[in-house]
């Protein structure tokens, strides 16, 4: 079984809105909506989880009837942090899983998930253990010497940068959960799974990545994003 785990238990304060900003609307439809419809369409999507901020659990399910997210089968509260939200996630999937099933934790605002970015990360998963999206770094990166100048750098064709989805075998993530937060490993700051995974000591496999795959932070990513739903309406007039 594969499971996605989507992430929508943040409030976005930089975005400026009332609400959280994976239901704020564009085009009439919530941002996590968008999101959703990409795994709910996607054959190789069995189930889909999301962890959501609390008092929006009633909504999240009204949206997903009215816009027909059948493949949602649970609503877990989020954390104090994004960390703290995926463990929810996954520990709440210990009576679901087993060891072998392929969870794929995504963030709910990145709505332009690829279908053959989706596809390419769990079969990496199911090929070695673990997937992250990713792509290459195409800027160059400079190390400070000092709070004006340097003469280091690291070489761009060593770097990848890497966002979600990512996938991972239910077995080898519940033990990587368990173990980060008893032993206080990879679990704070801007920590996510592939980060905390890589304090652990385990290895992580590259997939394919986007760059469309934006994740909506300021308004500037929704001006995008809206860019993006416009130049898809013109290429296909008839949807």
């Amino acid at each position: 079984m594969n499971v996605a785990l989507i992430l929508a238990g943040g409030i976005g304060n930089r975005m400026g809105f009332e609400i959280p900003k994976q239901f704020v609307c564009v085009y009439d439809k919530p941002v996590l909506l968008y999101t959703l419809e990409g795994f709910q369409k996607h054959p190789m999507i069995d189930a889909i989880e999301v962890v959501c901020v609390d008092g929006w659990h009633d909504i999240l399910r009204s949206y997903c009837a009215q816009y027909g997210i059948t493949k949602l089968k649970w609503i877990v509260s989020g954390g104090q942090t994004g960390q703290e939200s995926i463990r929810n996630g996954v520990f709440h999937l210990e009576d679901v899983c087993a060891p072998d099933d392929i969870v794929v934790i995504h963030d709910g605002i990145r709505p332009l998930v690829d279908r053959s970015v989706l596809s390419d990360v769990i079969q990496v998963c199911m090929e070695k253990g673990s997937a992250v999206s990713s792509l290459p770094y195409n800027e160059q990166i400079f190390l400070m010497d000092d709070p004006l100048s340097t003469t280091k750098y690291i070489p761009r064709d060593t770097l990848r940068r890497v966002s979600t989805p990512q996938a991972y075998r239910f077995g080898k993530l519940l033990w990587a959960y368990r173990e980060a937060f008893e032993k206080g490993i990879g679990i704070h700051g801007a920590s996510y799974t592939n980060t905390m995974f890589a304090d652990l000591g385990e290895r992580l496999y590259f997939a394919a990545g986007s760059d469309k795959n934006i994740k909506l932070t300021t308004k500037d990513d929704l001006a995008l994003f809206k860019a993006y739903l416009r130049a898809e309406k013109e290429m296909d007039p008839g949807e």
